[in-house]
């Protein structure tokens, strides 16, 4: 895939947090030091560990499902006032924060079967509520797809344009093409500086200031931890598989039957791209939600206004009105 996401990632990486709504800089509004740490290594029946952050308490529970190259602490302003409404988890996926490696391929398929075993090892009760940002959005619609029984209800927090490749002007997509070759170059540099434990090139090359929401306590703990060769191993697979992923558009048969479903939409984005691949981005984007919200009986959309794509650290309330929302709902049915 050559599109506006990889670009979108390939900045984000480097450049720092993409927190629009507000310089979250407070002291109240920093990141617990819990984070630090990890919360509860559940081992699942191959051996591997994986962090799990559980809070709140009632049913059905809600998971949450990280974005593409992050983890649990992505969701430390939404984890809150969802554990106000029910029990509420959040994890690492594979490879990331404090949880071990998994196998490779890092596809949508290693993510659900790792998040079932989770589930399963954990004993947390099905049905769930399942929320996903952006990557995470299509994981947790793949897990609906494959485990609609153990489905109450899905949250898609932006979900990422699908199907933008080849519609792209040549020179923008040149570029692009260009980009992703740059990065997966730094990243095999990243992954050999980490193997060696040479924590200058990574401090260097691959690991940039800490987002202002983050503490010194916190920030050392999620270098040490990107300082793993597993976490780059574990990066490059995923970007690999979403460039495959993400080129496709939304399959028109694919359906989630009569599982309610609300998707959150950021307000206007792209500003800063020419006029003509806005235009691709904006139909691509609006096609891939057209064709997520008719693939279930009982779909709304959102659209979130005062965000950026990440609207769990731009406007948490918003995720948890949703999810307030379908509790009730689920509540009401016979």
């Amino acid at each position: 895939m050559k599109s506006i996401l990889f670009a979108s990632i390939l900045a984000t990486w480097f450049a720092g947090s993409t927190v629009l709504a507000e310089e979250i800089t407070t002291d109240e509004n920093l990141i617990a030091d819990a984070y630090a740490k990890p919360d509860n290594l559940v081992k699942l029946a191959d051996g591997r560990a994986m962090n799990l952050r559980c809070s709140g308490e009632g049913e059905p529970t809600v998971i949450l499902e990280a974005g593409g190259n992050t983890e649990s602490s992505t969701w430390y302003r939404a984890q809150p006032q969802i554990a106000r409404l029910t029990r509420v988890c959040s994890y690492d996926r594979a490879g990331y924060g404090f949880s071990d490696e998994g196998s490779l391929p890092r596809d949508l398929a290693a993510a659900v079967a790792d998040l079932h075993a989770l589930m399963k090892q954990a004993d947390i009760a099905a049905p769930v509520v399942l929320v996903g940002h952006s990557l995470g959005s299509n994981i947790v619609r793949r897990y609906a797809q494959l485990h609609p029984d153990e489905v109450a209800g899905i949250v898609l927090v932006d979900p990422p344009e699908q199907g933008a490749d080849g519609k792209m002007p040549q020179d923008w997509q040149q570029e692009i093409t260009e980009q992703v070759a740059h990065r997966e170059k730094i990243l095999a540099l990243c992954e050999e500086a980490a193997a060696a434990g040479n924590r200058a090139v990574l401090q260097e090359r691959c690991l940039r200031a800490p987002p202002p929401w983050m503490g010194d306590v916190v920030a050392k703990a999620m270098a040490d931890n990107k300082a793993k060769p597993a976490y780059w191993r574990t990066l490059r697979a995923e970007l690999a598989h979403n460039e495959t992923l993400f080129s496709a558009p939304v399959p028109e048969d694919e359906t989630y039957g009569a599982i309610p479903l609300v998707l959150l939409r950021a307000g206007e984005q792209n500003e800063d791209v020419p006029p003509e691949v806005r235009k691709v981005i904006e139909e691509a984007r609006s096609l891939t939600h057209k064709r997520i919200l008719v693939g279930s009986s009982r779909s709304k959309s959102v659209e979130v206004t005062n965000t950026s794509h990440d609207i769990q650290l731009d406007r948490p309330d918003t995720i948890a009105a949703a999810i307030k929302e379908m509790l009730e709902s689920l509540k009401s049915e016979p």
